[in-house]
């Protein structure tokens, strides 16, 4: 099986968007890692690179081996990118283009809620990874997301958005599945958590995180339009709700990924 369509496209609005959602979320991922600094990485799903680099500083006397499925993907990483132990590889997911046993850290972050097939994406980063290898996960479940003064249209928008991305073969709510997918790929010594994203009027993360929201409508809209999820004012009202509450000073947004970390 194929991975499923990408929902947000990669145009120049979503790869700024993911640069911001990396400045948000990478350090506190990569502290979850707890690398000593000499491991062989495994990042599935390279995106811009932008977290593979950070990874890749942490293993100075390692190495981290970056697979990516979209070739403008892996040409705009590679472009972003000047360091000797990181390596960005064209690859599909459901078939890692590894042997067996080459990795002692496999990671994947916001990746399984797009492919095609979860389940076959972590049996491959079982089988890849040395005996006792860890594997990391962390991974979306849009229904934990609470606005605050509350935000209507984007609910009505939110709802479609995860309906839209079961349609395109993904799922928007695999991370409250991330323990039963990975018992199911032999993993042991299974450890769950969440990574919260708590943000309000006048902290510093609270501007990028509502950008971040706006973001994923813009870059859905076209195929929540093309599949008659919602109508392009709809999204638009969304969108202005959104930035409204941005600017309010009373304003607050609590969320949270989901976490899986074991061992092979």
């Amino acid at each position: 099986m194929k991975e499923g369509t990408y929902i947000h496209g990669t145009e120049a609005g979503e790869q700024a968007r993911l640069a911001t959602l990396n400045a948000l979320t990478n350090k506190a991922f990569i502290d979850w890692l707890s690398l000593r600094g000499s491991e062989v990485v495994l990042e599935v799903g390279s995106g811009l690179g932008i977290l593979a680099a950070e990874v890749a500083r942490r293993v100075r006397d390692g190495a981290v081996y970056s697979v990516e499925r979209l070739p403008e993907q892996v040409a705009t990483a590679k472009g972003n990118i000047g360091l000797p132990n990181l390596h960005v590889v064209l690859g599909d997911a459901h078939d890692l283009p590894f042997a067996s046993g080459s990795f002692e850290v496999a990671y994947a972050r916001y990746v399984l809620e797009h492919v095609g097939d979860p389940h076959r994406v972590l049996a491959e980063m079982h089988r890849v990874l040395r005996s006792a290898g860890r594997v990391f996960v962390q991974e979306n479940d849009i229904s934990l997301l609470r606005l605050d003064p509350d935000c209507p249209a984007f609910n009505r928008v939110w709802r479609q958005f995860g309906l839209l991305q079961a349609r395109l073969g993904g799922d928007a709510f695999v991370g409250r599945r991330l323990f039963g997918l990975l018992r199911a790929a032999q993993f042991k010594d299974i450890v769950l958590s969440t990574q919260p994203e708590v943000h309000w009027s006048g902290s510093p993360g609270f501007s990028p995180w509502m950008e971040n929201l706006i973001g994923n409508l813009r870059s859905a809209a076209r195929a929540l339009v093309a599949e008659k999820l919602s109508s392009a004012e709809e999204i638009e009202a969304a969108v202005v709700e959104l930035q409204v509450l941005r600017e309010r000073d009373d304003g607050a947004a609590w969320f949270s990924w989901n976490r899986a970390r074991g061992r092979k």
